[in-house]
């Protein structure tokens, strides 16, 4: 199956660049470019992409705005880029329903990679733009707190799944942590996303926090 890619970007040379590299794989079609948030969210309502990667500062509409349009529109997956490794728009970023968020000095291979892996349902953190996500909740940057109450829907086993991922956890080490089969995890984690009305594991870990199930610095019991 052929991932299909808008790439927008208000730098011409890094847009043509990642455009380049993507269209140059055998299993990745880029459909658009854009050069700012209007023209991503049009290029993403006429073509209907599986990724669209969002430069996160944009004239006009930032990346920001258009990912949340159309990750609420769309099935569309947004990947956030920055040249920023501690990007004050992380977490809102985040929070608009990005399913990735890489910085644009990524390798070539990296790139690649994050296409596919977003494109696959999963989400996907460069190491430095985690750090900024867990230093949001340890500053009390996060936004209002959900109701903490809104985690009774899940069972004790799900609970723990979500503490585990909270920790930035593979599903591998979640089942080693607990004793189970990945596919007992894979099941876990469907459970949280779907009864939580989540996204993907991004979100569930932004839930994990905002609720209180996980606190920096601490490990789950």
């Amino acid at each position: 199956m052929t991932v299909r890619v808008v790439v927008a970007d208000d730098q011409e040379l890094v847009r043509a660049g990642f455009a380049m590299i993507l269209d140059a794989q055998p299993d990745i079609e880029v459909v658009a470019e854009a050069g700012d948030g209007f023209q991503a969210v049009g290029a993403v309502r006429e073509h209907r992409p599986d990724v669209v990667l969002l430069d996160i500062r944009m004239p006009g509409m930032d990346g920001i705005e258009a990912a949340r349009t159309v990750c609420a529109e769309t099935g569309c997956r947004a990947i956030m880029l920055t040249t920023f490794g501690q990007d004050d728009y992380v977490f809102e970023a985040l929070r608009a329903g990005a399913s990735g968020f890489l910085l644009k000095d990524v390798r070539r291979d990296d790139l690649v990679h994050a296409v596919r892996v977003v494109a696959a349902g999963e989400s996907l953190l460069a190491p430095a733009v985690t750090r900024t996500l867990i230093a949001a909740f340890t500053s009390g940057a996060a936004s209002r707190p959900l109701d903490a109450g809104r985690l009774d829907v899940l069972t004790a086993r799900e609970r723990e799944t979500l503490r585990l991922l909270a920790r930035g956890l593979s599903n591998a080490e979640i089942a080693a942590a607990m004793v189970v089969s990945e596919h007992t995890v894979k099941t876990h984690v469907s459970n949280v996303l779907t009864k939580l009305g989540l996204r993907d594991r991004i979100q569930a870990v932004i839930a994990a926090y905002e609720t209180g199930l996980a606190v920096p610095g601490r490990l789950p019991p």
